[in-house]
């Protein structure tokens, strides 16, 4: 079972930080939000990925075709230029395949141009950019159990404003908006079986939510694994700046890991 993560988009809400470097590798607590997602899903067993590239993909290409110098000390001799590194990291055992899916693709080309390097008939999916606390052993378990074509998490959006309460014109209160409070929208962590590729294309204009996904749900194909506990995902540079504060502070909730 392979985990899809789609990386090739513009990131163009991000403003300026994007200019440099694509969405995925935007920093969290000095590792790319690229590296976060994959921990997430290593930490669950699911260590084989194929990545989805297109905006500056070359920057997604080098960081992990020199991750064990990134991620190790190390010392060198200038003349021969031998390397030996001095400690290992914790993800000797991933497998990256990393794939050029076009600049201008959408989201549903990308997909299909990966289905080459899928073997199982169920694989896991998501975005570059979102991070959960997501149990993704029962995630596996409820697609497993209904057969259907897709599940698709759906997840509670971060509260982004505060909750006004008034009286007569008279404010009583000023609290944080919970999440409770506002419906499930699309959180990524897919899981779906091979029979998607039946509905999309290779054509760039092959768009995956507003096409694909469309087209299952008239079919009853389309399931919704409600994740009713945290998820965020970077969209702006204040939503970067948030989970970076609560990595910094010790309050990542998507750290399974030690």
């Amino acid at each position: 079972m392979k985990v899809i993560i789609l990386a090739g988009g513009f990131g163009t809400r991000l403003g300026s930080i994007t200019e440099t470097i694509p969405k995925p590798m935007v920093p969290i607590g000095g590792k790319p939000i690229i590296w976060h997602i994959m921990k997430i899903y290593s930490s669950y067993g699911f260590k084989d990925f194929v990545l989805s590239l297109g905006y500056k993909q070359e920057i997604i290409k080098e960081y992990f075709h020199h991750y064990h110098i990134r991620a190790n000390d190390f010392k060198i001799n200038l003349g021969s230029k031998k390397v030996d590194l001095l400690n290992t990291h914790d993800e000797i055992d991933w497998n990256i395949t990393l794939v050029d899916t076009g600049l201008n693709a959408l989201k549903g080309a990308r997909v299909k141009k990966i289905e080459k390097y899928l073997d199982d008939d169920i694989n896991l999916m998501t975005y570059g950019d979102g991070v959960a606390d997501i149990d993704l052993n029962e995630l596996v378990k409820f697609h497993k159990a209904h057969g259907k074509i897709l599940t698709v998490t759906g997840v509670h959006p971060p509260a982004r404003f505060g909750e006004i309460v008034e009286k007569e014109s008279k404010l009583i209160s000023f609290k944080e908006k919970p999440q409770s409070s506002v419906g499930l929208i699309n959180g990524g962590f897919f899981v779906f079986d091979k029979r998607l590729f039946n509905y999309l294309s290779a054509d760039d204009q092959c768009d995956l939510e507003y096409e694909t996904f469309e087209k299952l749900v008239p079919l009853g194909e389309v399931m919704v694994f409600k994740h009713l506990k945290n998820w965020e995902c970077v969209d702006t540079e204040r939503d970067l700046k948030h989970l970076d504060k609560l990595w910094s502070e010790g309050n990542a909730f998507w750290k399974f890991w030690k």
